[in-house]
């Protein structure tokens, strides 16, 4: 869509030709094939390899554990243009980089992330992240699972659900209780006691593969435990900045793909023998999505150099995540509007768009627990009980 604000003139020339890339990447070899792979709800596994080619999975760890050592920016970039594709690839990357790699980097061993950080950055190895439960959703401090120490490992009990990547994972990071509070782990696929069930019949997020996870007495070695877990649940939730973060950019990418399939759709629809977008009230419309766009590209980029100066706070990002997906909610259901019968149709982008947007408002982070953090922030009264 059209820089209106010139912001591309506010990037770094790396950041312009990384984006760039993954935008022609996204046009060529995802958006193609997401029609059909909605259709049938299943994910492209094909291009694991090749997102993995782009440098896209650890994209701001260091070189040395298999990353490209990019800036935030960069990542949110590359963030919006995969969600222009669509919600589950950016969904599959967010994962295994910020869900999955990114605690291995920062809680991990040296052995660990030597171990597991470079085949994930090749791809060679998928992971999932095993944080929310059937009852334990917005308030992970319930989670039921749990972690019993034995000699030489752990004893995981208990259950995941709603977990993307959980069935074609190779390794599960996995949160659970212990006599010291939560703690995390690396669960590999053929550990004894762990089992996986895809989750079928979704409406939302039909590309990605969701699964439940269950541990049955499932023993986890010394080595598969996180050491700086130590931090307890705020650990988790440390994860989880990283990954909404990057959602912030993306439901906005996905907004952008609603919008310019709208703009021209508008554009070469007639009724009463004129192009609609020449009617008032679709310029409204037209113009109120381009204006919500724009303001969240500002928050966003503003967040990601301060996140590079290492001064980003997981109240903005909740700000940021909070703001993006009402907003490209909105702009999705606009836009399916202007399009009529045929906004519900795959022929388009726009209805698949809209039911992923359903779950990105909700998925890490309620709309109203983000609202609480931002409240917190700016009262100083936590109001989430």
């Amino acid at each position: 869509m059209e820089d209106f604000l010139l912001l591309d003139e506010q990037l770094l020339e790396e950041e312009r030709l990384m984006r760039d890339s993954i935008r022609e990447f996204v046009e060529e070899a995802i958006i193609p094939k997401m029609p059909e792979a909605c259709e049938k709800a299943k994910f492209p596994m094909e291009l694991i390899p090749k997102l993995a080619d782009m440098g896209l999975f650890g994209l701001t760890l260091p070189t040395e554990y298999g990353g490209a050592g990019a800036n935030y920016v960069t990542y949110g970039l590359a963030c919006q243009e995969l969600e222009r594709g669509d919600s589950s690839i950016r969904s599959f990357v967010s994962v295994q980089s910020s869900l999955c790699m990114y605690p291995i980097f920062s809680y991990g061993s040296e052995e660990q992330k030597k171990q597991f950080l470079p085949k994930m950055a090749k791809g060679e190895l998928i992971g999932c992240f095993g944080l929310t439960e059937a009852d334990a959703g917005s308030d992970p401090n319930s989670m039921k699972t749990t972690a019993k120490k034995v000699d030489g490992g752990w004893i995981l009990n208990g259950s995941k659900l709603w977990i993307t990547n959980g069935t074609i994972a190779d390794l599960a990071i996995v949160w659970a209780k212990t006599d010291q509070g939560i703690r995390g782990f690396i669960v590999e696929k053929n550990f004894k006691g762990f089992s996986r069930n895809e989750i079928k019949m979704k409406m939302s997020f039909r590309i990605s593969n969701t699964g439940e996870l269950v541990f049955s007495d499932c023993f986890v070695p010394d080595t598969h435990y996180l050491p700086g877990s130590g931090k307890g649940l705020s650990a988790a939730l440390g994860c989880l900045t990283q990954a909404r973060y990057g959602i912030a950019w993306g439901a906005i990418g996905a907004a952008m793909a609603c919008y310019e399939s709208a703009l021209l759709y508008c554009k070469e629809r007639h009724q009463f023998n004129r192009a609609i977008a020449s009617f008032q009230l679709v310029q409204k419309d037209l113009v109120n999505m381009c204006l919500e766009i724009v303001k969240a590209q500002c928050l966003n980029l503003q967040l990601g150099r301060l996140k590079d100066k290492g001064l980003g706070t997981f109240a903005m990002v909740s700000l940021a995540k909070m703001n993006a997906c009402k907003e490209a909610l909105n702009i999705a259901r606009l836009a399916r509007n202007l399009l009529g019968a045929n906004g519900i149709s795959l022929e388009y982008p726009i209805i698949r768009h809209m039911t992923n947007l359903e779950s990105v408002f909700t998925y890490e982070g309620t709309d109203n627990i983000h609202h609480l953090i931002v409240g917190k922030h700016i009262t100083g009264f936590e109001a989430f009980s």
